[in-house]
């Protein structure tokens, strides 16, 4: 964040704006129309119909020139593709480990590891679920248990790593447990919280206990680059060390590392990096058969070629640190007007407490989506639901309620500019001082494995109509 002499402190862009994309805002009478025809589930929205699109940050961020440049050498070949071995020969540089295996996205590495390793019965301790995690680990018979620390779940303090693991449970867990565990997975940025780092030393601690009872320690390492940032200015052992050296230090605390290159990377695909040669040639078959040969695993060549550049930059601090200054600033403007929001701010996006904007609206009546609708109704801006909605039903079919109640509002880097957050906080500061008016939703159609991507609902009473009519009111020369 930048000081200013005459103007108030904000973020300052490291980068220059050379292609630009045209944005729609529709008149709020056909975003009414459009959150209705798309089953009040902001993921089947039409992005004709989105303003600022801040649904996620996956697949969705700025590539830089030397990404694009990059792009045009790609080696086509389905075998040995030469644009491969460059890709393999960075993450190798970057992370350290002695093996690699390519896959299209974060969710596929989490099949392909699922797969490997878990069984029926077995049990995978970790820092915080995510939702595609959680989901193929049960496919396969396992189950999850969180040990976070009991401060990941306050939404408003000052702790600087909410996204740290419980060592004392973790132990405990193992001592009695451990030939039932097959890994234990550490989430850089824990999503479904706020985007909350853990810090180094919690990750030594960790990687020691793991070592201890002889259990592979694997990392999700998608959301990486906003953790790197945050060690680097809120970890004072590690305030003088490069990016890159941090990224090392993280790196061999783990046996397995999987990561999206739809957010680490800047680009379109993932991969799986190895310590252990047998745990590489039991992963190695399965790839072919989900992904691809061995040397595209499902991914444009293309793409390849912008991840290799793209991980590169993400060893620059410049690069790294633009999406969280622009979500504390984000967050710094909410808070100016008594909005309930996630504190510290974390990465990923600027999280908005659903439970606290919209207390009258009970959890099974899905508070975050309700919040997301209110708001794409009123601004255009797409946001996504991180709450009850996001998990799935228990067995006896009733609801899971989610710890936290969140509405996501990401922000993919080097996408937005400061006075589109300005509109954002506007209308969510509209918004609030209309809370009351935003009522519940109701699953209209609803799946029965991650429900939140493709279901459909609606509202619980007219209360969306009432919301139209006082903004058109109070703002009626204002889209």
């Amino acid at each position: 964040m930048i000081k200013f002499h005459v103007m108030d402190e904000m973020p300052l862009e490291m980068h220059k704006v050379r292609i630009v994309q045209k944005l729609n805002l529709k008149p709020i009478d056909e975003r009414a129309k459009a959150i209705n025809e798309a089953g009040n589930n902001t993921f089947l929205l039409k992005t004709d119909d989105v303003f600022l699109d801040m649904l996620t940050d996956s697949g969705v961020n700025a590539m830089s020139d030397k990404q694009l440049a990059a792009m045009m050498q790609a080696d086509d070949a389905y075998a040995g593709s030469a644009t491969f071995y460059r890709l393999e020969s960075k993450v190798k540089e970057i992370m350290g480990l002695p093996f690699f295996l390519p896959a299209h996205q974060g969710r596929a590495c989490e099949n392909i590891l699922s797969n490997v390793f878990v069984q029926e019965g077995n049990i995978v301790p970790m820092n915080y679920h995510f939702t595609t995690t959680k989901a193929h680990i049960t496919k396969n018979g396992g189950s999850v248990v969180e040990f976070l620390t009991d401060e990941g779940v306050e939404l408003n303090s000052e702790n600087p790593f909410k996204g740290n693991m419980d060592i004392e449970k973790l132990s405990k867990f193992l001592e009695s447990n451990v030939d039932n565990v097959p890994f234990v997975r550490m989430e850089a940025g824990t999503n479904l919280i706020g985007g909350q780092p853990f810090s180094l030393a919690n990750c030594r601690e960790v990687s020691r206990v793991c070592k201890k009872f002889k259990v592979r320690l694997i990392l999700d390492a998608s959301l990486l680059q906003d953790n790197l940032y945050f060690i680097k200015t809120r970890e004072k052992e590690f305030a003088d060390k490069s990016i890159r050296e941090i990224t090392a230090l993280i790196c061999e605390q783990f046996d397995i590392i999987y990561f999206s290159a739809r957010k680490l990377g800047f680009a379109k695909g993932g991969g799986i990096c190895l310590r252990n040669k047998d745990d590489y040639e039991a992963a190695k078959e399965l790839v072919p058969l989900y992904e691809g040969f061995l040397t595209y695993g499902g991914m444009s060549t293309r793409e390849m070629e912008a991840i290799t550049i793209g991980l590169d930059e993400t060893m620059d601090f410049d690069v790294i640190s633009q999406g969280p200054i622009f979500i504390e600033y984000m967050v710094k403007q909410l808070q100016k007007h008594n909005i309930p929001v996630v504190t510290p701010a974390g990465g990923l996006g600027c999280h908005l407490n659903a439970g606290a904007f919209v207390p009258h609206i009970p959890q099974t009546e899905y508070p975050s989506g309700s919040l997301a609708c209110a708001l794409y109704l009123i601004s255009g801006i797409r946001g996504m639901e991180r709450g009850t909605m996001s998990e799935d039903r228990n067995s006896d079919g009733s609801e899971h309620l989610s710890d936290v109640e969140l509405l996501r509002l990401a922000l993919p880097r080097r996408v937005f500019t400061v006075s589109q957050i300005n509109y954002a906080v506007d209308r969510i500061v509209w918004l609030y001082e209309h809370r009351d008016l935003i009522g519940g939703l109701k699953f209209k159609q609803e799946p029965k494995v991650l429900r939140f991507f493709t279901g459909t609902l609606e509202p619980t009473s007219n209360w969306q109509e009432n919301l139209v009519n006082q903004f058109k009111k109070e703002l009626k020369n204002s889209l």
